[in-house]
């Protein structure tokens, strides 16, 4: 924070006493109240701070992934904040203290998530990690669902970080769990809800000989996924796309989306970036490839005015044709983003 500000977390006593007797610094720029959806009431709490002591100091709300599913029910704010997504750190924003290859090198090694990427430790990785999950299944879990399978629950947290960038079958992950079909969709969406992974689906609209498919699903810390480094480059990308759309729809409202492009014959390209319904980016990511995946050569035909891209982590230096661009993938997700859209 580059101002004075009054950070109070709700899980600290002494904190949780200034917030309760509204004893925080009005000179303050900011104030920061953090987890605060541990607070019984919060919203209707906050909306009587916001309507009755005005916008100074700007208030700042931050939590888990709770704060979200918290925030769609109870008393309305509407009308008195802006809501954003605090994603993993990504190749773009770690340039301050790495090369755009370095920083690449190190989210497929620890995932972004704040201490395993800072630290830059495998061990240490590993360990933060087992800790991560206890909590996101074991409290924020039962927080917000009543789910008694939590075993379960995590067999197919372990199932998905080893399926990255397959197509998701929903019979598939049942008859491995042995639970119902309705039974995987609410476990998947629960684990959406925890912001524990994203689904990645199909676009459909003008491709001809198209076929309706399950989603893929990504994890949102790619240190999880488990598969080669091709799974872990796919992981990061994705995870670098949807960071700047969810930024561009959350400071400007337009509408996105992240899919992925398959025909009937099995062509696919793995990222279709969309904004306000429109096409604008295709991507195609490889680990070691020097000439233009056919795919890309295929799906180009419905598309115009729209950028292509095939990202390899092995490769020496940019190559483009008349319509596709190669470039090596730290450099094109050095320079990613969509904020000028």
């Amino acid at each position: 924070m580059r101002q004075d500000y009054d950070y109070l977390n709700y899980d600290s006593v002494k904190d949780r006493e200034t917030i309760v007797n509204q004893t925080w610094n009005r000179d303050s720029s900011i104030v920061i109240f953090d987890e605060l959806h541990k607070f019984r009431n919060w919203k209707s709490w906050i909306k009587g701070v916001y309507d009755t002591e005005g916008i100074r100091p700007r208030i700042l709300v931050t939590g888990s992934a709770g704060l979200e599913t918290f925030r769609k029910g109870g008393d309305s704010l509407a009308g008195r904040f802006f809501s954003y997504r605090l994603h993993p750190f990504t190749v773009r924003e770690a340039l301050s203290e790495f090369s755009p290859s370095k920083a690449l090198d190190r989210l497929l090694s620890v995932g972004g998530f704040p201490e395993p990427f800072l630290k830059g430790s495998a061990a240490y990785a590993k360990r933060w990690r087992r800790g991560h999950g206890d909590v996101i299944l074991r409290e924020d879990l039962l927080d917000l669902e009543r789910v008694r399978e939590i075993k379960g629950m995590e067999i197919l947290v372990s199932l998905l970080a080893s399926r990255v960038g397959a197509g998701c079958s929903y019979s598939s992950l049942s008859r491995d769990l042995q639970v119902s079909v309705p039974t995987v969709k609410h476990w998947l969406q629960i684990l959406e809800n925890l912001c524990f992974i994203f689904p990645v689906r199909p676009w459909h609209k003008n491709i001809s000989r198209s076929l309706l498919k399950e989603p893929k699903y990504f994890l949102y810390d790619t240190g999880s996924v488990r598969g080669d480094y091709g799974a872990r480059l796919e992981n990061v990308v994705a995870c670098a796309l949807l960071r700047e759309l969810h930024m561009l729809e959350d400071s400007t409202g337009s509408r996105v989306g992240l899919y992925y492009l398959r025909d009937k014959e099995g062509r696919e390209v793995d990222f279709l970036v969309v904004i306000d319904d429109r096409p604008v980016c295709m991507v195609e990511v490889k680990w070691k490839e020097s000439s233009v995946a056919p795919s890309l050569l295929y799906f180009k035909k419905f598309f115009s005015n729209i950028d292509i891209y095939q990202i390899v982590y092995d490769l020496e230096r940019k190559k483009s044709t008349p319509h596709i661009r190669l470039w090596p993938a730290g450099e094109y997700l050095a320079s990613l983003s969509y904020q000028t859209q």
